[in-house]
């Protein structure tokens, strides 16, 4: 597509998945998603976000505050293309996973390089934010959580980890205990406990979130120059690097090949859940997630009580166990 030039034109395009807001006070463009039929990344929402970033970077010096947020209600991201995923490693075709991975890498690296192009970026989230979606999250200059909001990597339960970028931001923001713990354990966990392991910068009642994001923009506003220089600086002393995130997405692909039947089923399992949270469900993403970690657990208790578990699935029904 054609590039454009000035904010009517940036604004102009006939996106389906996100919109766009203008702030002309503080030369901000605020992007709010929401995609159909499940709130993640599929390659059709991250192909207008990479036109977007195109556009960007087609008129320098046009954005100066970058904010995102979720359009959809109880959801900022469920993160990968789950049914996708499943699809291509059935298929066998890892070139299309690996397409797939970084695609969402460039998404990450473009904001990790916005202060070189004069940019500052803030996230709000409200709502889960699971695997992809707290991925993209972690590289924002500010990140906001409201309280109700939940985030975490679910990966794990299915024989995967997060591959596009969890490992590197969590890291350079937390540290090698927080991201083995987050990382590797599955858990999910609320605003407050991301803020107090540093991965979120501001946690706010429910509903205040869009006067936090103002907060931020005019407190950021008139040092904007020496913020972005001192995140740019923040840049050459805990460096990342496009090849490590590449070559981790190169092995997530290959690690997604190995994935068992059972693996496969729990990740349809997971997004059917994400398919009752868009359809307005009582239950969703979360709650599944949360018998899938029920469902391991009293596999490791038979296990231990019998010396066997399921070898079949692994899987139990959920009911209270008597």
């Amino acid at each position: 597509m054609t590039e454009v030039a000035g904010i009517p034109g940036l604004l102009g395009r006939p996106y389906k998945y996100i919109r766009l807001e203008w702030s002309s006070e503080f030369s901000l463009l605020r992007l709010r998603t929401a995609v159909r039929p499940i709130q993640c990344y599929s390659l059709a929402v991250m192909g207008e976000m990479h036109q977007l970033i195109r556009d960007i970077e087609a008129n320098p010096g046009l954005i100066k505050h970058y904010v995102m947020s979720s359009d959809v209600a109880g959801v900022f991201n469920f993160g990968g293309d789950l049914s996708l995923f499943v699809l291509l490693i059935r298929a066998r075709d890892i070139e299309s996973l690996k397409l797939y991975g970084r695609r969402c890498v460039d998404l990450v690296w473009w904001l990790e390089n916005a202060p070189s192009l004069g940019i500052h970026t803030t996230v709000l989230v409200q709502g889960d934010t699971l695997g992809g979606g707290l991925e993209s999250v972690l590289p924002f200059h500010r990140v906001i959580f409201e309280r109700s909001a939940q985030a975490g990597f679910p990966e794990v339960l299915f024989n995967l980890y997060p591959g596009m970028g969890a490992w590197n931001f969590t890291l350079r923001k937390a540290g090698f205990a927080v991201a083995n713990e987050m990382i590797l354990s599955g858990r999910l966990y609320n605003a407050d406990q991301l803020f107090r392991r540093g991965l979120v910068d501001l946690v706010v009642d429910d509903g205040e979130g869009e006067a936090a994001i103002e907060h931020v923009v005019t407190s950021v506003h008139p040092r904007l120059r020496g913020t972005l220089a001192a995140l740019q600086a923040r840049r050459l002393a805990a460096p990342i690097t496009y090849e490590s995130l590449i070559a981790i997405v190169d092995q997530w692909s290959e690690t997604a090949m190995g994935l068992t039947d059972r693996d496969l089923r729990l990740m349809e399992r997971l997004a059917r859940a994400q398919v009752r949270k868009a359809g307005g469900g009582d239950e969703g993403a979360v709650e599944e997630i949360k018998r899938m970690e029920l469902d391991t657990a009293w596999g490791e208790e038979r296990a231990l009580q019998t010396g066997w578990g399921d070898e079949r699935t692994g899987i139990t029904e959920w009911s209270t166990p008597h």
